[in-house]
């Protein structure tokens, strides 16, 4: 058999999930800041994912208020994802957005890939606390193999942004990221997907940490390095 009669090796799929609170509190500059970020990171993202040999990252978006509802019915490949714009108005059904986030984290869901996924990245957005049943939701999540193994990333919109569902959510209070000013969300939002999404698309390494481990020290180390303090807090 000669080189010409191998056929290329599909790559695994990794998928990168924003959860985005829209509630009414999230109007003005934080959904801004959260739609100007995620719009400007895609091209670094859709870099990240060509040159990886071993995995295409894609992106599903979860935006939750008084309701829930998914940016496209299908996670997107970075070459085709296009940001829409997500508007504030409602409330904060956190616990429907995991129930829904659980029916998604499944192979009749959204990890279908034929050559098999790499577990995800998660990553919530919110500035308050849940106006739903919200320890229901979790329940259900944390009974999901793929959420056991994902990397799960939050930001902590603001000072009244509730810390113990964020550390029920990441199951780690490390992985819990806080904004105060404009700056520092976007900041936090580009180091955490761009991070996230570089470690996740790849096999782990031999250090004994875990993925998510590793995604806390590289975020850890590049948000030393960046100062938004002089920014205006919210």
């Amino acid at each position: 058999m000669s080189l010409l009669d191998l056929q290329e090796i599909p790559r695994r799929t990794m998928t990168l999930f924003f959860l985005v609170d829209k509630s009414g509190s999230m109007q003005g500059s934080k959904i801004a800041s959260v739609n100007d970020a995620i719009r400007n990171i895609i091209p670094v993202l859709r870099d990240i994912s060509d040159t990886n040999p071993d995995a295409e990252i894609k992106i599903a978006t979860l935006e939750f208020a008084s309701d829930c509802q998914w940016m496209y019915g299908e996670p997107q490949s970075l070459g085709d994802f296009r940001w829409l714009d997500i508007r504030a108005d409602g409330w904060t059904a956190m616990g429907e957005a995991c129930l829904e986030l659980n029916a998604k984290l499944s192979k009749h869901g959204f990890m279908k890939s034929p050559s098999g996924s790499y577990a995800p990245v998660v990553i919530l957005l919110s500035d308050g606390a849940p106006t739903d049943d919200f320890h229901n939701g979790m329940t259900a999540l944390n009974q999901n193999n793929w959420f056991k193994n994902a990397i799960r990333i939050a930001i902590a919109i603001g000072n009244d942004a509730n810390y113990d569902v964020l550390r029920e959510f990441t199951g780690n209070p490390e992985a819990i990221y806080e904004a105060n000013n404009t700056d520092a969300l976007k900041s936090i939002i580009r180091i955490a997907a761009v991070t996230s999404s570089q470690i996740g698309s790849h096999s782990s390494n031999t250090s004994g940490a875990t993925k998510q481990e590793q995604v806390i020290q590289e975020i850890n180390q590049q948000l030393q390095a960046t100062d938004t303090s002089d920014a205006e807090e919210w």
